[in-house]
């Protein structure tokens, strides 16, 4: 394969979700001239929203495929450089870096890390097997498969709750499976999940966890629960099992040569004055979910990108 070698540009953005866009924005309105890179899920975890609530005037709703595609276009119209391409090693030089894609190589003065999470899984027997044969991570992506069947999710957050109540109006039923006693989502979604217990749409098995997955080799047919509380076994047939436990940083092609936490999150040196969205190696900024294991939020990872847009601003011209 032919590859293209030391192709440069002053700033480098890898991720594309709200953190890479909202960067791409701020860098071009800086005139720093700035590739993106989208990596293997162009938009983000964003992009399996089907309504968003909470961002600040479209309080009409807005999907989170809509919302991504307006970001895109503004940063096309700023004339940033989009590429559907995904980093695959970094090598950091006395003053530069050289980034490796698929085909290309590239020379950069500044990084903006903004590869956001990935979905966590169960980790028990056949989980991986019966991926996309019954189980889902994505119920935006997958719901409609299951039309008027019975079908279990399991987590206690936002994203589990907002996955249970958008199944339960294509479903049969929704059986939301928690292995705490308490949900960490929303007010608001918790009051919908109870009005959609109400009408008998979803059913709620708490402190429960998953102890098994059964199926034919084809698809999921059943899951074997446990609860955490008693001896209390159950088998439930279902049809698709939507898992939405947490997420994962995209961290693991920078933790030779940057500071990572216990999560595997991104360290942020915010004992520096001046680039407090600046990593444990000067030049590599960061933010968005890879850096962020508490809020998790559309609005804060674009805020973030604005920063480290800002900050490589100002490192750029020191």
């Amino acid at each position: 394969m032919y590859i293209k070698k030391n192709i440069y540009v002053p700033l480098i953005i890898i991720g594309s979700g709200p953190a890479g866009y909202t960067a791409g924005i701020y860098a071009a309105r800086s005139n720093i001239k700035t590739i993106i890179f989208t990596g293997p899920y162009p938009g983000g975890q964003l992009l399996n929203t089907s309504s968003i609530e909470n961002w600040p005037g479209d309080f009409k709703n807005i999907s989170g495929y809509d919302l991504m595609e307006r970001m895109k276009k503004h940063v096309q119209i700023l004339n940033v450089q989009i590429f559907n391409e995904t980093v695959i090693k970094i090598l950091c030089k006395k003053k530069n870096f050289l980034i490796f894609t698929n085909n290309t190589q590239y020379i950069c003065d500044a990084i903006i890390i903004a590869t956001g999470a990935t979905a966590r899984f169960l980790n028990i027997p056949f989980e991986k097997e019966y991926l996309g044969k019954g189980i889902s991570t994505c119920a935006i992506c997958d719901g409609y498969f299951y039309k008027e069947q019975i079908v279990a999710v399991v987590g206690g957050g936002n994203t589990a709750i907002e996955e249970a109540l958008y199944l339960s109006n294509i479903t049969e039923k929704v059986i939301l499976i928690h292995r705490k006693k308490t949900f960490s989502a929303e007010k608001i979604l918790i009051e919908r999940l109870l009005k959609k217990v109400f009408e008998k749409k979803i059913l709620i098995y708490q402190p429960y966890y998953i102890q098994e997955i059964i199926g034919n080799k084809k698809n999921i047919t059943h899951i074997k629960i446990k609860s955490l509380e008693n001896q209390d076994n159950k088998i439930l047939n279902i049809s698709g099992l939507f898992i939405a436990i947490g997420y994962i940083p995209n961290s693991h092609i920078f933790k030779k040569f940057l500071q990572l936490n216990s999560t595997g999150h991104i360290i942020l040196n915010h004992q520096q004055k001046i680039f407090t969205t600046q990593t444990s190696y000067p030049g590599i900024f960061a933010a968005g979910d890879v850096t962020d294991n508490q809020y998790q939020q559309a609005i804060t990872a674009s805020a973030n990108g604005c920063k480290a847009a800002m900050d490589v601003e100002k490192y750029l011209h020191i």
